[in-house]
C-alpha cells in the first residue's frame, strides 16, 4: 500500500468539454484530502500537500473506519455545508481556526469521488469507471460523515447551467476509460460559474469604522519571477475575521515591501499569505473587479497562484 499518492488534478476549462465517456460531479469547495485505512485500522487523512490532519478531522476518521475494508484510500474533498446543503470553503476556515489554527473540526463532511486501493489490491489502473462500481456500494450503508460525491450522466452545458443557477462554484468532467493519473493530465476538467483564484498578500489598509480590523487586503498575481499587485478586496469577510486577519498580518508586518501601492494608511507584509478571492473580470489596468474574500489557505496547503500572462 503506498504511503501517499500524488492527486489527480482538474484542468481548468472555459466549458465543459464535449465527446464520449465523460461523467461530470460538482465542484466541491473545501480541502482535498486522501483518506488511507491501513492495516489494524490505523486511518490517515492528508492534504494535498501531504500534511498529516488525521488529529483535525476525527469524524472523518470514526466513520471511514466504521465502512469495513481492512485497507483503502479513498480521494475526496472534505467541507462545511451551509444551510442550502452548499458547500462553503469560508465556514470550513472558521472551523479549523483560520490559517495556522489547530482547532478540530467535528462539522466536516468528505465527499468521496475515486477509490485508488481496496483490501490489498492497487485499483488506481482501473477506469475511473470501473474504480466507481467499486466505490459506490462501499458508502451505501456509511454514516452521513462520508458521502459519495455523486456522478451525472448527463450533457454537460445543462448541469453546468443548473450549477451556476444553484450558486455553486461549478463542475468537474472526468474520463470514464481513464485510469487515476496523478497531475493535471487533462483526464478530469474542472468549469467554474464564478472565477475564484489565489492571490498572494502583500498587505492591508485599517478599518476606518472598525478598531482592531482590515478595512482591505492588498492583493498580488504572479507574472514570471515577479509579483504586480492586482488591487484590493474589501468584501467578504465579517467583522471577526477583518480583526483576526488584522493580528496574522501584523505579525508579519515588514518596512520592505516587495511592491509599493499608492495608499497613505497601506501597512505591508512579508508575502507568505495566500487569499483565495472571487472576482466578476479584470479592469483595463489589469486589477480585479468586483473582488470578494473567500479565505486564507493554509501555508501547508499546496496552492497555486494566479498568474498574469501578458
Amino acid at each position: 500500500m503506498p504511503a501517499r499518492v500524488e492527486p489527480c488534478l482538474a484542468l481548468l476549462a472555459s466549458k465543459p468539454p464535449e465527446g464520449p465517456a465523460g461523467g461530470y460531479e460538482v465542484k466541491w469547495d473545501g480541502y482535498r484530502v486522501a483518506v488511507h485505512v491501513e492495516l489494524g485500522g490505523k486511518v490517515r487523512i492528508l492534504t494535498r500537500g501531504g500534511q498529516h490532519w488525521t488529529d483535525r478531522f476525527p469524524t472523518l476518521a470514526k466513520a471511514v473506519r466504521e465502512l469495513g475494508p481492512g485497507t483503502m484510500i479513498l480521494d475526496g474533498e472534505a467541507v462545511i455545508l451551509d444551510e442550502q446543503g452548499r458547500s462553503d470553503f469560508n465556514l470550513l476556515v472558521a472551523s479549523l481556526s483560520g490559517r495556522g489554527g489547530r482547532k478540530v473540526s467535528s462539522d466536516t463532511v468528505l465527499y468521496a469521488f475515486d477509490l485508488l486501493y481496496l483490501d490489498g489490491h492497487d485499483i488506481s489502473m482501473l477506469s475511473l469507471e470501473e474504480r466507481r462500481m467499486l466505490l459506490d456500494p462501499l458508502l451505501e450503508n456509511g454514516s452521513d460523515a462520508i458521502r459519495l460525491s455523486e456522478m451525472f450522466d448527463t450533457d454537460g452545458a445543462s448541469l453546468f447551467a443548473s450549477a451556476a443557477e444553484l450558486g455553486l462554484e461549478g463542475i468537474v468532467a472526468k474520463r470514464l476509460d481513464a485510469p487515476y493519473r496523478s497531475g493535471r493530465g487533462g483526464d478530469w476538467r474542472k468549469v467554474k460559474c464564478i472565477q475564484a483564484y489565489t492571490f498572494v498578500v502583500i498587505g492591508y489598509e485599517p478599518s476606518t469604522s472598525s478598531t482592531g480590523a482590515i478595512g482591505s487586503l492588498m492583493l498580488a498575481a504572479r507574472k514570471g519571477d515577479d509579483l504586480v499587485y492586482v488591487g484590493n478586496v474589501g468584501t467578504g469577510f465579517s467583522d471577526a475575521v477583518a480583526r483576526r486577519l488584522r493580528k496574522e498580518l501584523d505579525a508579519i508586518a515588514t518596512k520592505r515591501p516587495i511592491i509599493r501601492v499608492k495608499a497613505k494608511s497601506a501597512v505591508y507584509v512579508e508575502p507568505i499569505i495566500a487569499a483565495e478571492i472571487e472576482y466578476r473580470a479584470w479592469t483595463g489596468d489589469g486589477k480585479l473587479r468586483h473582488a470578494s474574500f473567500k479565505g486564507v489557505r493554509e501555508a501547508s496547503d499546496e496552492i497555486t497562484i494566479y498568474e498574469v500572462i501578458d
